[in-house]
């Protein structure tokens, strides 16, 4: 076997793997912020190039994204936290606006922030600042950034100060090179399957 052909079987291992079991369903609600005036090409480069890019990898490893449009906007009271309408529970809502409110943000430009948000599940997307893979173990799909921050349950503490929240992002970054360039996503999907239980049990109840 040449190394070429060695490393082909290397990569395809992890696809076959994942494509052997039933995908790993992650409801995900889309809000683009209606408070913003948006440049068509703004909401174009998101369409064609970042999101997709972002749930291309995490096919990958077998889950899959189950989207639905929602109707949305983002307050910014003064000298207060954000405001932001649409929300479901249950769900992950991805809140896709032009730039992170000032008191999430503290002037550090953020492509994105995944926080729990009066007990929603949030991924804001700041397109001003938001990007594709750029450079492996550095700068990564800020979608996909920001949704392993879910997957990989950070979502359920808050960022540890100084050096540690600074591990974190890289961990984040490690993970998500892994699947970018390596299609490794076992850890992730791992971690998906026990996110989208807990997701799950804090969904609504149907009466």
């Amino acid at each position: 076997m040449t190394r070429r052909e060695f490393m082909s079987a290397a990569t395809a291992a992890p696809l076959l793997r994942a494509a052997s079991r039933p995908p790993v369903i992650v409801p995900v609600h889309q809000l683009l912020d209606g408070r913003v005036k948006w440049r068509p090409e703004q909401v174009r480069y998101f369409w064609s190039s970042l999101w997709p890019e972002a749930v291309h990898d995490l096919g990958r490893c077998g889950i899959q994204l189950q989207c639905s449009p929602r109707q949305g906007e983002v307050f910014r009271p003064p000298f207060r936290p954000p405001v932001i309408t649409g929300l479901d529970r249950g769900v992950i809502n991805l809140v896709v606006t032009d730039v992170i409110p000032m008191q999430w943000d503290n002037g550090l430009a953020l492509g994105g922030v995944t926080t729990l948000y009066r007990g929603y599940h949030l991924c804001m997307i700041a397109l001003n600042h938001a990007h594709c893979h750029q450079v492996p173990f550095v700068s990564l799909n800020t979608c996909l950034h920001e949704l392993l921050h879910a997957l990989l349950h950070d979502i359920f503490e808050g960022r540890p100060p100084g050096w540690r929240g600074q591990e974190r992002e890289l961990r984040i970054d490690w993970y998500a090179t892994l699947l970018w360039l390596f299609h490794d996503g076992a850890a992730i999907r791992k971690a998906a399957e026990a996110y989208v239980e807990r997701l799950r049990l804090a969904a609504p109840t149907q009466s």
